[in-house]
């Protein structure tokens, strides 16, 4: 073993140099992560879109054409019931929007048409969502 003397000793500011370093830079590492961190989950505040809720049913009438009835509220504002066929309407020239839960709409068409029934939520704030869509083969066949 060597002996260490007086002169080759470290003088007492070389020797807290290297913790010192250390400390500022997990406190930088600390400040930084938790930079990400809250800027990752803050982030995802104005991402999250609410998906508007309602209850329709759609069923076939005993005259061979459709209803849609709004039987549940949710968080809709109002329900947009639209057809995927052209020749298919709304009874009596209606635009398909049904405004209060229990209000129906009935879609007829002159000849049995095959057609995609969709009713779309829309909510107090503009957003939509589909809530049931259905294929059916709406008509009177006369």
């Amino acid at each position: 073993m060597k002996k260490i003397t007086m002169f080759e000793m470290p003088d007492d500011d070389d020797r807290g140099v290297s913790p010192v370093i250390g400390v500022i830079l997990m406190v930088a590492i600390t400040v930084i992560l938790a930079a990400v961190i809250a800027s990752f989950v803050l982030g995802f505040g104005d991402q999250v879109s609410e998906n508007v809720q309602a209850g329709a049913d759609i069923s076939q009438t005993n005259d061979g054409n459709a209803s849609v009835t709004w039987i549940s509220e949710g968080t809709a504002a109002s329900l947009n019931v639209t057809a995927s066929s052209t020749d298919v309407q709304v009874e009596g020239g209606g635009s398909g929007n049904l405004t209060s839960v229990g209000e129906s709409v009935k879609l007829v068409a002159d000849t049995p048409t095959d057609t995609t029934i969709t009713v779309t939520a829309i909510g107090s704030s503009g957003s939509r969502t589909v809530v049931t869509q259905e294929e059916l083969t709406v008509g009177t066949g006369s």
